[in-house]
């Protein structure tokens, strides 16, 4: 047992590097950029343009329907056989920028929808315009129904970086292998590495709760 305690405090100081560094960066910025690919998906998808829906379509057709894994190797490792390098930073991003957008595409498009047609029709009998609809009547509704699943997106997103190992970037997983193959503790190693996403993880859920809370205290307000 002291054993385990000493290796974890040993290596504690570079996984928590490397999640600073890699891991949690990573995640922030893919998701920032996907929630941005989903909302302008999400309005092609929802707009009266026929090409620009079908693009949307085949957007989240494409990225929905191959692995992320998949997606890393094309653009890393792939695209250099038609003259197009990415750094693995870059490819990482775009990988899971696209790759958590066609989720969260899917997810705004359907919470769009779930608002009932009446209150869409009432905006209109208020002679309001159609940003201000979607900015008082459409986007509050919509975002409070996305908000558990894009929250769960991004949990999703969080654990799958530990995939970018194979574009040969040190995240918190790579950095364990790497120790775990110089002491040959491979099972204390990658339960230390479990138990950094599953704090990563549950920080997360209490954002995303509080999150919920605050964004249906209006509907409570109302009810009372």
């Amino acid at each position: 047992m002291n054993e385990t305690l000493n290796l974890w405090a040993q290596s504690l100081p570079q996984l928590l590097m490397a999640t600073i560094k890699v891991t949690i960066p990573l995640s922030i910025i893919a998701f920032v950029l996907a929630l941005v690919v989903a909302v302008i998906a999400t309005a092609m998808r929802m707009g009266r343009i026929r090409i620009l829906q079908w693009i949307s379509r085949f957007y989240v057709w494409l990225f929905r329907g191959t692995p992320i894994l998949v997606q890393l190797f094309i653009i890393f490792y792939g695209l250099p056989a038609i003259g197009i390098t990415l750094s693995a930073w870059t490819s990482a991003i775009i990988a899971f920028t696209f790759n958590t957008g066609a989720y969260a595409a899917e997810t705004l498009r359907a919470s769009v929808q779930s608002i009932p047609r009446g209150q869409l029709e009432a905006a209109k009998t208020l002679n309001l315009t159609s940003w201000q609809t979607l900015r008082h009547v459409v986007a509050p509704q919509a975002m409070r129904i996305a908000l558990p699943p894009l929250g769960n997106d991004l949990i999703d997103l969080v654990k799958g970086t530990s995939l970018v190992m194979v574009i040969t970037l040190s995240d918190v997983f790579q950095v364990g292998r790497q120790i775990a193959a110089t002491n040959f503790q491979p099972l204390t190693l990658y339960i230390e590495v479990a138990v950094i996403y599953l704090v990563i993880f549950t920080v997360l859920s209490l954002i995303q709760g509080r999150v919920e809370k605050a964004s249906s205290r209006y509907i409570r307000s109302t009810n009372a």
